[in-house]
């Protein structure tokens, strides 16, 4: 196969399998489902996994959503619960930790706009724990937030502003949310990918900019995103290939057309279909008509997620009270 962009594990280990016909080594993959909703974890153990994966070693949690779930509260609040659960795992908090929560992204760019409004939907108590304790459960645990914007908007690198506010306010765990690339049309919106190995800003539509880990800012960093773009070059190529199928589906077996259509390098296609779209339409990336609505009810999801894992000792309609 040709160089996908991808931000997600899962899709790099079926790449790497597809590629070269054998299951991957150095990565352990778990899988369990929920009703409708599947999880799939993807372990990177060690230096092999990473050079197989092009991922760092760590922890990859995959939640697939089921069809049409921002039209049924009740899967979105199931959603939400399993996002929660999935992260309490990783982030391994005291009451009193202080959460950092960085909304990665371009308000202006719909797709491109989900920390943000993420940022906007949580439950921000650091501030009310100074200014009036006595108000305020001690088992509330202290959460601030921020959307520091782009490099193009403010001229500095989020990294920057991320590391300066660890070194000021001195959090336990920083949670970054970003909106992703993947492979295919049918994880956008679909998919959320939790990590606890940091993220690197617009890796996934080829504009890296500085990484955001534990190394970098000095405190743990999980990383949640969902894809909501795919490349133009693989969605054309994924239809070929459906065309591809059908027309394999419909020749003679051992006619001359037939065996042309089998020993067809699809690799090599995909690159011929990058090098043919790129002077005419660059890197073009592609989004749902419907991204709007996608990014509003999205974003719930993952505030919701992020607002029960953080105060596990309430329920979501008393933080939906508390919002409001």
């Amino acid at each position: 196969m040709y160089n996908v962009r991808t931000d997600l594990a899962i899709e790099r280990r079926d790449i790497y399998e597809s590629e070269n016909n054998k299951t991957i080594t150095g990565v352990k993959v778990e899988e369990e489902s929920s009703e409708d909703i599947k999880i799939t974890t993807v372990h990177i153990e060690n230096e092999e996994g990473e050079r197989n994966m092009g991922k760092p070693i760590g922890q990859y949690i995959t939640i697939e959503m089921p069809e049409l779930t921002q039209y049924d509260g009740a899967i979105m609040d199931q959603v939400a619960h399993i996002l929660a659960g999935s992260l309490e795992k990783i982030i391994n908090l005291k009451e009193d930790s202080l959460t950092l929560v960085i909304g990665l992204g371009n308000i202006a760019v719909t797709p491109d706009a989900l920390g943000p409004k993420v940022v906007k939907k949580l439950m921000i108590t650091r501030h009310l724990k100074k200014l009036i304790p006595d108000e305020i459960d001690e088992e509330i645990r202290p959460v601030c937030a921020l959307a520091p914007g782009v490099l193009g908007t403010t001229g500095i690198e989020t990294g920057e502003i991320i590391k300066s506010l660890v070194d000021k306010l001195n959090p336990d765990l920083v949670i970054c949310i970003d909106a992703l690339s993947s492979r295919s049309l049918k994880r956008v919106a679909k998919t959320i990918q939790i990590s606890n190995t940091g993220i690197a800003p617009g890796a996934g539509v080829g504009n890296n900019r500085m990484e955001i880990n534990e190394k970098a800012i000095g405190v743990p960093v999980v990383a949640i995103g969902v894809p909501t773009v795919v490349n133009a070059a693989t969605v054309a190529n994924d239809a070929m290939d459906l065309v591809l199928d059908e027309m394999i589906e419909e020749a003679t077996e051992g006619k001359e057309f037939y065996t042309m259509l089998k020993s067809m390098d699809r690799g090599k296609k995909g690159e011929l279909i990058k090098s043919l779209l790129r002077p005419y339409m660059g890197e073009l990336m592609v989004t749902p008509k419907d991204v709007d609505e996608i990014i509003d009810f999205i974003s719930k999801i993952v505030a919701n997620g992020i607002n029960l894992a953080l105060q596990p000792t309430m329920m979501i309609d008393e933080i939906n009270s508390f919002l409001n």
